[in-house]
């Protein structure tokens, strides 16, 4: 079985091998209905613990795949199969080449419209076989709402890839998964800024050590109050470990 899914403090994270994600994909883009792929972070996790309108979403993706060490160092501390943890950057560019090797197509939907036109002229001169029908911008009042919705829908493109601008990311596409045809739906905060160059993405050295928060912290520094939840997900491990011996 190529992805096995396990339950991690109640939250679905999928196991699956890199080797098998190529084929995965595929099979998505023969399968009927709007198909969903989820970057879990840890504090996704934590999200989807308290609000049920996520918990749902991740329930019904078709994969939830686990982007923090901390979800990978958990599933190993409660003895529970060890999922491959996946840079969302490199699993994108992964999952464009596949489209690309296949000649599907692709929607761009998030950000603003100067940002969105750039990463499509970079994404259409890297992924030549990669037909892009269609995009639109983001941060939408909801009649525009309806015009994109009836957009993707027309379009039915292979995948729509979204990013900043959608409001509820993930939770938008599950909450109209109905109002679209056969799509793969990805939603990555900030993968338009990174294609458009308006970002840089985390380097693979601070991505492997689990240090690609820093970036966002020196920006920030009221993140480091974070560090209170990631502290109850070390005890929620804790209490789960403890209950599920007795």
């Amino acid at each position: 079985m190529a992805v096995q899914r396990i339950s991690l403090l109640t939250v679905p994270v999928d196991v699956i091998n890199p080797d098998d994600l190529e084929k995965e994909i595929l099979a998505l883009t023969e399968k009927p209905g709007a198909k969903q792929i989820v970057f879990l972070s840890i504090w996704d996790l934590l999200f989807a613990r308290v609000n049920s309108d996520f918990m749902i979403c991740l329930q019904n993706a078709d994969l939830v795949l686990p982007v923090s060490k901390s979800i990978i160092s958990g599933a190993s501390f409660l003895k529970l199969a060890v999922p491959f943890r996946y840079n969302p950057f490199n699993t994108i560019i992964s999952i464009l080449s596949v489209l690309d090797k296949h000649y599907k197509t692709l929607y761009l939907l998030g950000n603003h419209k100067k940002s969105l036109m750039q990463a499509e002229q970079n994404i259409h001169s890297t992924f030549s076989g990669l037909r892009i029908v269609g995009r639109h911008a983001g941060y939408n009042n909801k009649t525009v709402e309806k015009d994109v919705v009836s957009a993707v829908y027309k379009a039915s493109p292979a995948m729509v890839l979204l990013s900043n601008g959608v409001k509820g990311g993930s939770r938008w596409v599950y909450a109209r998964r109905n109002s679209f045809s056969s799509s793969i739906f990805l939603y990555r905060k900030d993968i338009l800024d990174i294609f458009s160059n308006r970002k840089k993405n985390v380097s693979e050295k601070l991505f492997s050590k689990g240090l690609e928060f820093l970036p966002e912290l020196t920006k920030n520094p009221f993140k480091l109050l974070f560090i209170f939840p990631y502290l109850w997900y070390k005890i929620l491990l804790l209490v789960y470990r403890i209950t599920s011996k007795n």
